[in-house]
């Protein structure tokens, strides 16, 4: 790339959409999870509890997490999802996406709300295992399965591995018939939609690594394959066009095509294709700008467009299952961080007021990686100055390691401050890291008067366990 003279790209003091705030110190609700307040005195709390003390008994940067908030939004898409299918037709199961957020605690609470779990390593199996999952309610997913995945898959006895390539149909069938069962199955589409999101995570359009090409014919071969193998029996067809989608209307285009695909297979073949996955990709609030549509409305539209699709073909309404993973954790958890130094850059257009955190990029990587949008809120306290912009930045050796890209805080905002950025409950500790050697933060879990890890903090201890450098014995200090 050839180099440019910095100007007023790198100088846009506030961009149109951020709203100026009547008051800096006060929360928007929709952004947080149901439990998180903040009173007269500015202090963030959950459950009741000060994040002030959260953090002077806890440390930071860590990510806290509204247990009854995400129990309640896993058992909330269960009940309004089965409810609204159930009018149309056999109904709808959830499949919690383990990747958004995942750990032994979490994997008890979805399966108390009544969804089933989609994996797609062997260490999501692995922990959906240890927590007591029942395996019937476990996919797995993925698009390199390993022998050893597919083994422990169908060793626990899972309910479905979604097929991925024409690669894996032998494997399973091989490791199947090794086993004496037959493998159930999905064949994942994909179905030529473009979800309106960020390319890395619209996932359907022809050029990317997932799944079998409707519009080549790959996916009607690829089924008539698995139909004729003795080994795997073909539950249905899945598709997933994309993550934080807010129009039904990619999901309108995708059911159609699938259905009509399940349709041509069942009169080709003979067969009965009870299942149908559209997969994920509810979008969430992150910012004011962000307009989610909530879970009683889509599903009843989604419920509506597939019986429509179904009515169009001729075809019986199959069970319809969603994999949602954002849509719950993301708005259960914040990040909780202290300022350190706060630092106004004259851009050449306006003064800019980067305020850098203790944490950054190796626990946030979706700011850099996505280009994802945050707010924030100062949390320890309230303040009479006046709201500015400021950047929200990381303590890693990138240009690129920003938190929060624009946000109006206090100007008075200052070294040992308290920053909450809500919305972090997706893909942040998952993706989080140990870059420039930071140990990755713990979640901790809150729920009504009990506070509790439901993942510790990594220590030096920890992170430094795998360098042979490290191992007792070789401190010559010692």
């Amino acid at each position: 790339m050839p180099a440019h003279i910095a100007g007023s790209l790198h100088a846009v003091p506030s961009p149109v959409w951020l709203p100026f705030p009547d008051d800096v110190n006060a929360l928007m609700p929709s952004l947080w999870s149901a439990n998180v307040t903040k009173g007269d005195d500015g202090v963030l709390r959950i459950a009741g509890h000060s994040v002030v003390d959260l953090a002077a008994a806890h440390g930071t940067p860590m990510y806290v997490l509204d247990v009854a908030d995400f129990r309640a939004r896993a058992a909330e898409f269960a009940t309004v999802f089965s409810r609204a299918f159930e009018r149309v037709g056999p109904g709808a199961r959830g499949y919690y996406a383990g990747k958004a957020f995942l750990c032994t605690a979490a994997a008890g609470w979805i399966a108390e709300a009544g969804l089933g779990l989609d994996c797609c390593t062997l260490g999501e199996l692995m922990v959906a295992q240890r927590a007591g999952f029942d395996p019937a309610l476990v996919g797995l997913h993925g698009n390199n399965k390993s022998d050893e995945e597919i083994a422990y898959a169908l060793d626990w006895g899972i309910g479905r591995i979604v097929i991925d390539s024409f690669d894996e149909i032998p494997r399973v069938a091989a490791a199947a018939a090794a086993r004496g069962i037959t493998a159930p199955v999905m064949l994942r589409i994909t179905v030529g939609v473009e979800a309106h999101t960020h390319d890395f995570i619209a996932t359907a359009h022809e050029d990317q690594k997932f799944g079998l090409s409707l519009q080549g014919g790959d996916a009607a071969a690829a089924a008539a394959q698995i139909i004729d193998v003795p080994e795997l029996e073909l539950l249905g067809l899945h598709s997933h066009i994309g993550s934080q989608i807010f129009d039904k209307a990619g999901f309108e285009v995708a059911a159609g095509r699938i259905i009509g695909l399940r349709a041509q297979l069942e009169r080709a073949h003979g067969v009965s294709l009870p299942e149908v996955d559209l997969g994920g990709g509810f979008g969430i609030q992150y910012t004011s700008q962000d307009t989610p549509t909530s879970f009683a409305e889509i599903a009843e539209q989604l419920a509506d467009l597939v019986a429509k699709a179904c009515a169009e073909h001729g075809s019986a309404m199959p069970l319809v299952s969603f994999e949602p993973g954002r849509a719950i954790a993301g708005p259960a958890m914040f990040t909780l961080y202290r300022a350190g130094t706060v630092k106004p850059v004259d851009t050449g257009s306006g003064v800019r007021c980067y305020v850098s955190v203790d944490g950054g990029m190796s626990d946030n990587i979706r700011t850099a990686l996505y280009d994802a949008d945050y707010s924030c809120t100062l949390a320890n306290r309230a303040s009479a100055e006046p709201p500015v912009v400021v950047r929200v930045v990381g303590k890693h050796c990138e240009s690129g390691d920003i938190v929060v890209r624009d946000e109006y805080l206090p100007a008075d905002i200052t070294a040992g401050d308290l920053i909450a950025v809500p919305g972090t409950g997706a893909y942040c500790r998952p993706l989080a890291s140990n870059y420039n050697h930071v140990p990755r933060p713990g979640v901790l879990a809150v729920e009504g008067a009990e506070v509790r890890w439901a993942i510790r903090p990594e220590s030096y201890q920890d992170m430094f366990a795998t360098d042979p450098g490290f191992a007792p014995g070789t401190d010559p200090e010692e």
